[in-house]
């Protein structure tokens, strides 16, 4: 029989909150006024009317939460409400389920969650049968040092250039095992990923962003019906920030621009023999249960799939979700055909891989929501706007650069943002008889600089859920290099302004 007897101490003790109750009490109260802020600000707002400088508070307020969090999904939420609190606060509820609707219904979002989904579960049963664990095998009895493997990665990522997607997982499966052998963190395998992904995919015409942004050029009238791939080849050389970031990247990896901030104590723990950071867990299987064949089976069962995954990409007019789904259905034949995995557990590799990649889904998703509530507070026309008495012929490169990273860096949608910009930015550059190749090259920078600085952005979420890190924990280690690479791009934007004006 329990024979304690509560005192009045007791009591008294017992009855005050928890430490972390009571933080959380202050969080909620501290988010509760700045929500009451937004429901304030709406009221003063007249019906109509521009937002104007209102239009950049949502995006703020998920930056300070981010750095406060550290929880990307959860500050986009924020600035989700905020926006939608700051357009009419009496259809909060409403206006959540309009945007969620018209997400999910989407057709760019319904290609990226079958995308995802389909290219986790595939790597999944690349890590399953064993190939990933032999490919990785077969590179560690040729690699012998820490420089050699993060050379070794940037090669892939170059290699890899068809999707950033495709890059920022395949690459990541395939090299973790070799990073953690040489003390590598995840946050830098992330990073070298990552800076070979959005990069190098703009610099290639054989890649979807490719396709996609001739299709744009097109449609707003920079180039004329069938002559967009042109244009778009046109502008490679101009496309600064993406030779710039693969010159960074190359420069790390061969240890001639050493650690800088976050990536410094990163590499410190992994030096210390905790390559995978706290709050992330340990790849989810056992390897040594895992299928053995022969070296050069293993090698071919992980080469074989991912050229079919290419080859078929290509076919279908670089469109990587029939490449996946041909190389999902050759890689279950071919599996089950060595007696690798039986169907039941090709299926359930598919399926498991597929939920692994429903959280970089959702944050993927979330962006396109924070971009639909940007769209209608006008966000992107307000900046493009501000720095219009700004511009000249010889400046125009290097502020748009600026301009639209920083919309891209706020939104994460380095697709999205462009289907508005482009109507203003064209019309803009034609009036001022500016080069076209030049401008689509300052454009292209400044997507590929937002997909890679952006904490929440597609090639940011996939490449930290590839390597085993929290997308923070890449972003926060990966901007010092983002920043060196945005900074010289806009002086090499310049600088090239001033010689084409």
């Amino acid at each position: 029989m329990n024979t304690d007897v509560a005192t009045p101490d007791t009591l008294s003790s017992s009855a005050l909150p928890p430490r972390s109750l009571r933080a959380t009490s202050r969080w909620v109260l501290f988010f509760a006024a700045i929500m009451g802020g937004f429901v304030y600000l709406s009221s003063t707002h007249e019906s109509g009317t521009p937002y104007g400088g209102l239009s950049l508070l949502p995006a703020i307020l998920i930056l300070i939460v981010a750095v406060i969090t550290k929880k990307p999904l959860e500050s986009i939420f924020s600035g989700i409400v905020a926006g939608l609190l700051l357009l009419d606060p009496s259809s909060l509820i409403t206006g959540l389920g309009d945007i969620s609707m018209s997400v999910v219904m989407d057709e760019t979002i319904a290609w990226i969650v079958l995308v995802c989904g389909m290219m986790g579960g595939l790597i999944n049963m690349l890590e399953r049968g064993g190939s990933v664990l032999s490919f990785g095998e077969l590179l560690a009895s040729r690699i012998k040092s820490k420089r050699a493997t993060m050379l070794t990665t940037c090669t892939l990522g170059v290699m890899v250039f068809i999707d950033d997607y495709l890059n920022s997982l395949a690459v990541s499966a395939s090299m973790k095992n070799l990073t953690d052998r040489y003390r590598i963190s995840r946050e830098k395998l992330a990073f070298l990923v990552d800076s070979t992904a959005a990069p190098v995919c703009i610099l290639v015409p054989v890649s979807t962003w490719a396709v996609y942004f001739a299709a744009l050029l097109e449609e707003n009238g920079a180039a004329s019906k069938g002559e967009g791939m042109s244009l778009y080849i046109e502008a490679i050389p101009y496309m600064a920030y993406g030779w710039i970031a693969l010159m960074v990247v190359f420069l790390v990896a061969a240890g001639i621009l050493g650690d800088i901030g976050p990536m410094k104590d990163a590499e410190m723990r992994a030096q210390a023999g905790q390559p995978v950071p706290d709050g992330c867990a340990q790849d989810g299987f056992d390897t040594g249960k895992l299928p053995k064949t022969h070296p050069v089976v293993g090698l071919m069962n992980f080469l074989l799939p991912m050229a079919v995954l290419v080859a078929a990409s290509v076919y279908y007019e670089i469109d990587l979700l029939l490449g996946a789904l041909v190389a999902s259905l050759f890689t279950m034949i071919l599996y089950f055909w060595q007696n690798l995995l039986s169907f039941g557990e090709l299926v359930d590799a598919m399926l498991d891989g597929f939920k692994v990649m429903l959280h970089p889904i959702a944050v993927v998703c979330a962006g396109f929501m924070l971009k639909d509530v940007n769209d209608q507070l006008g966000m992107t026309p307000y900046i493009i706007e501000s720095l219009t008495p700004w511009l000249s012929p010889a400046l125009l490169p290097a502020l748009v650069f600026a301009a639209m990273a920083a919309v891209v860096f706020a939104t994460g949608s380095s697709w999205g943002v462009f289907v508005v910009s482009l109507p203003i930015v064209i019309p803009m550059a034609m009036s001022m008889n500016m080069s076209m190749p030049l401008t689509v090259g300052a454009l292209l920078s400044a997507s590929a600089f937002g997909s890679h600085a952006c904490f929440f952005s597609d090639s940011t979420v996939l490449s930290s859920q590839g390597s085993g890190c929290t997308a923070m924990q890449h972003a926060l280690t990966q901007i010092p290099y983002a920043l060196i690479g945005a900074v010289i791009t806009f002086a090499a934007l310049l600088a090239l302004g001033f010689a084409f004006a």
